[in-house]
């Protein structure tokens, strides 16, 4: 698949951050771009014991052996992220350290958002050392959403001037993230990385 996977984690009742990834989604798609969800919660990776590297060739649960091979064909990930008391939500921190070389040299754009004022930026920011760790590109364009209630409604439609100001600050997010995708797409094809 080339396009983007947008991850999302919240293992909620009532998950207001969806309607962000479906925002997302449909942003994507208007600009031609494919883009597919990847909910942490429909996946339903266990507790982390093992890395996909880990298991034997073929042992793999069949679940994280299709999301290894979603994730190797990607050209870049979007990861929509809510803030759990200063923190990243633990339903996408598990879902991706299920994985690791998968994600090398290919960029990674951050999304948060909350219920409050604080639109999830401590999350987002503790997200941005994680995911280089775990080889990605972070790249410098992010989008934070606060009172999602009141900036997206249930068909992830903007409202109000929040979602106008979400409106104004997808372009930048989706370009930044679509440069850095074709830079990278590019030099893998015309050099191995380096491990």
């Amino acid at each position: 698949m080339a396009g983007y996977l947008i991850f999302y984690g919240s293992y909620r009742r009532d998950r207001l951050g969806i309607r962000l990834a479906d925002y997302l989604l449909r942003r994507f798609a208007e600009r031609g771009e494919n883009a597919e969800l990847v909910d942490a919660q429909e996946v339903g990776l266990p507790i982390l014991d093992r890395m996909y590297k880990e298991y034997a060739q073929g042992e793999a649960p069949s679940a994280m052996a299709e999301l290894a091979e979603r994730i190797g064909a990607a050209d870049g990930f979007v990861f929509v992220t809510g803030e759990y008391n200063w923190g990243i939500q633990p339903g996408l921190k598990n879902l991706t350290d299920h994985f690791l070389e998968e994600w090398f040299w290919r960029p990674a754009a951050i999304a948060s958002y909350s219920a409050g004022r604080m639109a999830g930026v401590r999350a987002g920011t503790a997200w941005h050392g994680t995911l280089s760790e775990m080889g990605m590109v972070v790249v410098s364009s992010t989008i934070a959403v606060g009172q999602i209630q009141n900036t997206l409604d249930e068909r992830a439609m903007p409202k109000g001037d929040g979602g106008q100001a979400l409106d104004r600050a997808f372009p930048r997010f989706a370009d930044d993230l679509a440069w850095w995708s074709e830079a990278a797409r590019r030099q893998r094809a015309d050099k191995a990385p380096p491990y």
